[in-house]
């Protein structure tokens, strides 16, 4: 009796796993789509404006709720919720302003940013599934110059967003 005990726990096991949910095959989740995120941050603030960072793709723009200060040790791991499509069309063209050159960049800290509380932008493009990031300093000194463009265009993007 104690074996058909064991083997009817096992059965039920099996089939309770083989008969479950299952993931599905595909997923149109915005990690499967092309993206950059892009924004800036400052350390020695105060508000919601301090820590500003939105996912854009080819159609659609989102924005961070996290407000989380960005690290140069790993992508940004935020919560990102729609903005209206008007928003997303003022700023559309952003994502295809990322300098080529960026991508040669040996580096993910690009300058010195936020070091003398100037703050910082926060670059991540997902591209051909292949995920990059940076944090750029905002002082155009301390950048190469084809990141300038770059950076006013982002500047940029952030007020029309907050508008």
């Amino acid at each position: 009796m104690r074996i058909s005990s064991m083997f009817s726990i096992v059965l039920l096991a099996f089939l309770f796993t083989t008969t479950s949910c299952k993931k599905e095959e595909t997923c149109n989740c915005i990690e499967d789509t092309d993206y950059l995120l892009f924004g800036h941050f400052y350390g020695e603030c105060m508000g919601e404006s301090c820590i500003e960072i939105f996912k854009l793709t080819d159609e659609a723009l989102f924005e961070d709720t996290v407000d989380q200060y960005p690290s140069s040790q790993s992508g940004y791991e935020g919560n990102f919720v729609p903005l209206d499509h008007a928003t997303f069309t003022q700023v559309a063209d952003l994502i295809n302003q990322v300098p080529d050159a960026l991508f040669n960049e040996t580096e993910v800290v690009i300058g010195m940013p936020d070091a003398g509380d100037w703050g910082g932008f926060y670059v991540e493009v997902h591209r051909d599934g292949n995920v990059r990031f940076w944090l750029i300093d905002t002082m155009r000194g301390n950048i190469p110059e084809y990141l300038h463009d770059f950076t006013t265009a982002i500047e940029n993007a952030i007020v029309a967003i907050n508008d």
